[in-house]
């Protein structure tokens, strides 16, 4: 899904949604494909971690975070907040 210009993942994992920008801060590929251990997402290309919730890059190659964005369930809807 895209929130203005930016892709962002929606992932489902332990009863939690997050939404993640995706994009790998190490090179630009995306995470969307990457394995969800947890809240963590693996870069399928070269193996950086990030973390779902706060979007800090947990192992290199990767060094910068990726923005995260808040989400909710209302209404029988997910809602993503975009500021």
């Amino acid at each position: 899904m895209a929130i203005g210009r930016r892709m962002v993942a929606l992932v489902h994992s332990g009863g939690q949604y997050y939404a993640i920008e995706d994009v790998c801060t190490h090179d630009g590929a995306e995470l969307t494909g990457g394995a969800i251990e947890g809240a963590e997402i693996i870069c399928p290309r070269h193996g950086a971690r990030f973390c779902l919730r706060t979007g800090e890059a947990l192992t290199p190659p990767a060094y910068e975070p990726v923005r995260v964005f808040a989400t909710k369930i209302e209404g029988g809807h997910l809602w993503v907040r975009a500021d």
